[in-house]
């Protein structure tokens, strides 16, 4: 009985820190990303559906975008978010959605 309790508990929490995480477009909003990038159309800087046809065929994409982001080289300012922000962030930059 104490292992099912336990089980529930653990189960508990994992859902409700999946229910607090952000996705990549509610990251992109909160992070000012839209500030300067525009789903469509180039702005200060390029449009996600731009952004998503450079990087097509590039496998190292997520790796090489989220780098940027975090030491500031290729973009103009250093973000400031986790690594799964970035992740999350460059996953959703990459749908050109």
């Amino acid at each position: 009985m104490k292992s099912i309790v336990l089980w529930v508990g653990i189960a508990g929490l994992l859902l409700a820190g999946g229910a607090n995480a952000q996705s990549g477009a509610e990251l992109a909003k909160s992070k000012n990303c839209m500030n300067c990038h525009d789903l469509e159309k180039k702005k200060v800087g390029p449009s996600f559906k731009d952004i998503a046809a450079k990087y097509k065929d590039n496998k190292d994409a997520e790796a090489t975008i989220v780098g940027k982001l975090k030491e500031g080289k290729g973009h103009p300012v250093k973000v400031a978010a986790s690594d799964a922000e970035l992740k999350a962030m460059t996953a959703y930059a990459l749908t050109g959605k």
